[in-house]
């Protein structure tokens, strides 16, 4: 059977270009059946069907002179998100396949103040996943995190001896069948600081493949809410959070 480079197949069944094709891919956005296409340049089929996810539209939560609060969707870098946003600055980020509260300065004052209250740990950052395990009481994991980068990706692991303060506290929201709904609440917020505390408790996040999740249609983790400088900020969960399973 015949086969072909997949972003080449996506090109030519979507009518689009071969860098349009390998940035859908790159982003998790494209499915053959239940599986995720991960390598653009991988073999595949020429008959093989594909099937693109489309990314949420941006939802505004909150704006004033100093700052615009989005509800990122899931698939969108904050980085990408800031480009559409030219009078605003990124705050803080959250991964890709993250979604939830963003929030980026309209005044570099305020951005100065606000990132004070970061570096003393004076805002209030809580999240929900959905991880493999059973949770069923509350714990606290604090373990140092020490960031790499792998290939020009960021890459975070605990280690002891070279790793920074990093603490988080986990609740549990509902069991299913081995597969738990947590609440979270971070102090520090290090580079994937939940998703390398969780897997460091065997408590994978669903979807999250480079720290050991199983196969999903996205990360299942969801900024829910965040509070700094007297403001609160919320999100309500992605309506693939209210199912387990997230497609996993």
């Amino acid at each position: 059977m015949a086969e072909e480079k997949a972003y080449k197949v996506l090109a030519e069944q979507e009518g689009i270009s071969n860098s349009k094709a390998k940035d859908l891919i790159d982003k998790g956005l494209v499915y053959a059946g239940n599986r995720k296409v991960v390598i653009a340049r991988g073999n595949v089929s020429v008959k093989t069907k594909f099937r693109v996810e489309k990314v949420e539209k941006i939802r505004v939560i909150y704006e004033n002179k100093n700052v615009i609060v989005l509800d990122k969707p899931a698939f969108l870098s904050s980085e990408e998100i800031e480009k559409k946003y030219p009078d605003a600055k990124l705050l803080h980020r959250l991964d890709r396949e993250t979604s939830g509260v963003l929030v980026l300065c309209k005044e570099e004052d305020f951005r100065e103040k606000a990132i004070e209250e970061f570096k003393h740990h004076r805002v209030y950052k809580e999240y929900v996943a959905w991880v493999d395990g059973d949770v069923i009481e509350e714990f606290e994991i604090d373990k140092p995190i020490l960031t790499e980068k792998k290939n020009n990706k960021a890459y975070s692991k605990i280690s002891a001896s070279k790793g920074k303060p990093a603490h988080t506290t986990v609740s549990p929201m509902m069991v299913v069948n081995h597969k738990s709904k947590i609440k979270l609440v971070i102090r520090e917020g290090r580079t994937h600081q939940i998703r390398v505390h969780l897997r460091s408790e065997n408590l994978p996040i669903m979807g999250d493949e480079v720290y050991g999740g199983r196969r999903a249609k996205r990360v299942m983790l969801h900024a829910t809410k965040m509070e700094i400088l007297g403001m609160t900020f919320s999100s309500p969960e992605p309506k693939e959070f209210k199912h387990i399973g997230g497609g996993g």
